[in-house]
């Protein structure tokens, strides 16, 4: 269904990027990894195990020299591209009163503005092959803790920009996805396993936590051919946690 086809993913070097670029090489795409930590390229490729396939560029999404240059180095590497995923996130949970501005901003130009580049970059491109953009979001668009001004306010914004994309990018198919809690450990290099309590699953109206792998079936599902009815739509995978009405 996808093979043959490239496959662009931002912040694809670990966690839920790195799991998504695994399904789309099971289903023999090309995938380019767009990371900017390059400290993540062998882990990252050994990971996929597929290296003919897989083409790593470091990229600093936020500056938007580099991501004309990752779009146009993935085009000539595979002749074409069929699909952009921008996963690439920060954030910075500071309170409000010692967030500073410059910290606010850099925020916005990664999660934010880091998925405006990588649509007008790859529009005509993506206008060739009829293809689809995926930007994923977070139920912080909808709902959140103190102190994650910053983050919800670009996951908010990842919404908005959706259906406004959809509209101006068509027959090019646009959606987005917001993620609740999701695991990486299994996708991770390094750093302390995740310690979860019975509780933490039982929370969840479907039993557990999330995994990567949910984030990843449902991106795969939007990039292809059985999602051509599709643009401009929200998808919250939280095991039904915002459905939840919770009172203390």
């Amino acid at each position: 269904m996808l093979a043959g086809k490239t496959i662009l993913i931002t912040g694809a070097g670990r966690g839920i990027g790195l799991c998504i670029a695994h399904r789309f090489i099971q289903a023999g795409a090309s995938v380019v990894l767009a990371e900017k930590n390059r400290q993540l390229k062998t882990f990252a490729l050994d990971r996929l195990k597929q290296t003919e396939r897989t083409l790593f560029v470091q990229t600093d999404i936020a500056l938007e020299a580099d991501v004309e240059a990752v779009i146009r180095q993935a085009v000539q590497w595979s002749g074409r591209l069929d699909a952009v995923v921008h996963n690439a996130a920060i954030a910075d949970n500071r309170p409000i009163e010692l967030l500073d501005y410059d910290q606010w901003q850099q925020v916005l130009n990664v999660n934010l503005s880091g998925a405006f580049l990588c649509a007008k970059h790859a529009a005509a491109s993506l206008k060739k092959t009829a293809g689809a953009i995926v930007l994923i979001a977070s139920t912080r668009a909808l709902m959140s803790e103190p102190h994650t001004e910053a983050y919800s306010a670009s996951k908010a914004g990842l919404v908005g920009l959706t259906h406004s994309l959809a509209m101006s990018l068509a027959p090019v198919r646009v959606n987005c996805i917001s993620p609740g809690w999701i695991v990486t450990d299994a996708w991770q290099q390094d750093g302390p396993a995740s310690t979860l309590t019975d509780r933490d699953h039982a929370q969840h109206p479907v039993g557990r936590v999330g995994q990567p792998e949910d984030i990843a079936e449902m991106v795969f599902y939007l990039c292809s051919e059985k999602a051509a009815f599709i643009t401009g739509q929200n998808f919250i995978i939280d095991g039904g946690m915002t459905k939840k009405m919770i009172y203390c």
